[in-house]
């Protein structure tokens, strides 16, 4: 027989307030409430019985008014009298004593009737479930929602409603194994297998190969293949989604989960991902040796150059001397190896001229460029191991992104809405913050032209999630500067702010909205990294964090074109647009009239632009009126600058 609880709001209790009965024993709860504990002898069973008693207004009262004298109004449980049983006599007055005293000391004569009466309740109740599983005709309601069955019959001055457990919450009790899904960032059957078991309401555990490259290996070994997804039923190898669909539709695969996860998890199974510890090894440069011997060496000063002050820099004919000593090398090595030292971002011409020329020249070590201590990714110390290759980094980049958007409970299912603070404490986002440090000295010169464009926005993207839970939304004019100004990343050895990569590197070295000036001027060493034209499809793969933004996404190099084209069609299906053919008039967001340069410049090459990517109705009604050459008044609605939460 399953436990019965004799209170009907399920309202929780202190601990402390609770007196708990072997065999039968009864709990007082809220609201003239009474639980019945559990008999040993039933110990096993799983459903659950509620029984609701008749309140009393008199004994209430006396509850009430021991309550508000002890403090607890709130969590402090009340049990009051049934109308045919006679009424507990209220408690003899007692000295004060502190406000945590249990029930029993502070309600004596209602502990006292619950102890008194808790026999006889079980009896009843025990006797009643009796006769309802001989097959007494009671009232049965099937719930199929819910996939369970409620019991209800009356006790005189009782009323009990037992509630079976579904079939799968029993299974649920049955199986002390686990579940194992390996998976991949933006794999479309991972993301079909963990739906699957959400649906079904089966715990597991999943494994991102792409977050937890060490599993990977294990899963070779297991399988013989990377193939994702891979389900395991403890140490046992179900297969992938068309074996999990395929139990299902046969109705083998609550057998097939009794037979392999039952009684509990082997140690032969796939071992659950160790959060907080890195897999991937970092090499050291091999130059380290000497970066580290001239910074202990060099006459590092503050030096009046050109009518300016600059701070901390050595010369380029003492870095040289030392080189030759620290090597025991002639000249021309020596050179040679500050010219490396120079493209490995270790060090940096004062004011930018050239990598490194023997000859009259300053230079500075990275960590002493002004920036440096401004950048979100650097903590007190220059990154020194060897540089990852720029393909390897912007993949790692997109898989660790992905797999947030993907994670239950991280983004909305329609990628509106994030949860910042969860993702703050996710281990995708550790490990992409430590991803973020080896962008100091990445080569951003090797990549091609898509892997740039999908780098960049992936990069946004995820700064601005970085600077949210960081800095927090911006909620004015002084906050949107220090958002897309002030928060930067050292990438490539020079700074990188959210506004540099939208107008400096995206947008072919525009100026930004309401500024009178190119974020690169000439000379710039980031100017390399400016594309030969503007896609202004980039506007609708950029999330600002805010309301009005587009969808936050992001991206692959191998797609990414077909992506942004998506993600603009997607974005004016929404409220990207609206067209009013009476009045001649089209409602477009305010990021066209921002960057309108973008699209054109001109209204009537904007609204051509739009219509590449308008499906359905809007397509037909804007074709329509530009067919007219009748004027058409462009509107551009507000821009909610709220955060995306």
């Amino acid at each position: 027989m399953n436990p019965i609880e004799i209170n009907p709001e399920q309202d929780k209790v202190c601990d402390a307030d609770q007196k708990i009965i072997p065999n039968g024993g009864v709990r007082a709860g809220q609201d003239g409430d009474v639980e019945v504990g559990k008999s040993s002898e039933n110990k096993e069973d799983s459903d659950s019985t509620e029984v609701n008693k008749t309140p009393d207004s008199d004994v209430a009262k006396e509850a009430d008014h021991q309550i508000n004298c002890n403090g607890h109004n709130k969590y402090i449980p009340t049990s009051k009298a049934q109308v045919h049983l006679p009424k507990p006599e209220p408690p003899k007055p007692k000295m004060e004593r502190s406000q945590s005293l249990s029930i029993a000391e502070s309600m004596p004569s209602i502990g006292k009737y619950i102890r008194d009466r808790s026999s006889s309740f079980s009896a009843a109740i025990r006797n009643r479930l009796s006769s309802v599983k001989e097959g007494s005709g009671d009232f049965v309601l099937k719930n199929d929602s819910l996939n369970f069955e409620v019991t209800e019959f009356k006790i005189p001055g009782v009323k009990v409603i037992v509630k079976l457990k579904s079939e799968e919450e029993r299974l649920e009790d049955q199986i002390r194994g686990r579940i194992t899904l390996f998976t991949k960032s933006n794999c479309e059957h991972s993301i079909a297998a963990r739906q699957f078991f959400k649906a079904k309401g089966l715990r597991y555990v999943e494994i991102n190969i792409d977050v937890f490259t060490k599993s990977g290996h294990e899963l070779m070994e297991r399988t013989g293949s990377c193939e994702v997804p891979q389900i395991f039923f403890n140490d046992s190898l179900i297969g992938g989604l068309a074996m999990l669909k395929s139990l299902s539709e046969s109705g083998e695969l609550h057998e097939k989960m009794k037979e392999l996860l039952g009684p509990k998890c082997p140690e032969e199974a796939p071992k659950a991902p160790v959060y907080g510890i890195n897999d991937e090894e970092d090499k050291e440069d091999g130059l380290v040796g000497v970066v580290r011997f001239l910074r202990q060496s060099l006459p590092i000063q503050d030096r009046l150059i050109k009518m300016k002050m600059v701070k901390s820099c050595f010369a380029g004919p003492d870095m040289v001397e030392a080189i030759i000593n620290h090597l025991d090398c002639g000249r021309r090595k020596g050179i040679a190896t500050a010219k490396v030292m120079a493209q490995n971002h270790f060090i940096h011409h004062v004011f930018g001229e050239n990598d490194f020329e023997n000859g009259n020249h300053y230079y500075r070590f990275l960590e002493h460029e002004p920036f440096i201590m401004g950048c979100f990714n650097f903590r007190s110390s220059t990154n020194d191991n060897e540089p990852k290759p720029a393909s390897f980094m912007a993949d790692r980049l997109s898989k660790l992104m992905f797999s947030i958007v993907e994670m239950d409970g991280y983004v909305s299912d329609d990628r509106l809405h994030v949860d910042y603070f969860r993702i703050s404490k996710s281990e995708e986002f550790r490990r992409y913050i430590n991803l973020t440090r080896d962008l100091q000295r990445i080569n951003l010169q090797l990549f091609t032209p898509n892997e740039r464009l999908a780098f960049f926005l992936n990069l946004y993207n995820a700064m601005v999630i970085h600077a949210v839970i960081s800095i927090g939304h911006p909620e004015g004019i002084l906050d949107n500067k220090a958002f897309f100004l002030d928060f930067q990343y050292v990438i490539g050895g020079y700074p990188h702010s959210l506004s540099i990569i939208e107008n400096g590197i995206l947008r072919n070295n525009r100026k930004s909205p309401y500024s009178l000036t190119k974020p690169f001027s000439k000379g710039d060493r980031r100017l390399h990294l400016v594309p030969m034209k503007v896609n202004p499809l980039i506007h609708f793969g950029l999330c600002k964090g805010t309301r009005s933004s587009p969808k936050l996404r992001f991206f692959t190099a191998h797609n990414v074109e077909d992506e942004l084209i998506s993600a603009a069609k997607d974005y004016f299906q929404s409220d990207g647009i609206k067209i009013d053919r009476e009045l001649r008039t089209v409602y477009l967001t305010r990021i066209i009239k921002w960057f309108s340069q973008d699209f054109g410049g001109q209204e009537k090459e904007i609204l051509e632009w739009v219509l590449n990517y308008l499906e359905g109705r809007n397509a037909k009604l804007l074709k329509t009126m530009l067919g007219d050459r009748d004027p058409i008044t462009i509107v551009y609605q507000d821009y909610d600058w709220s955060g995306n939460l």
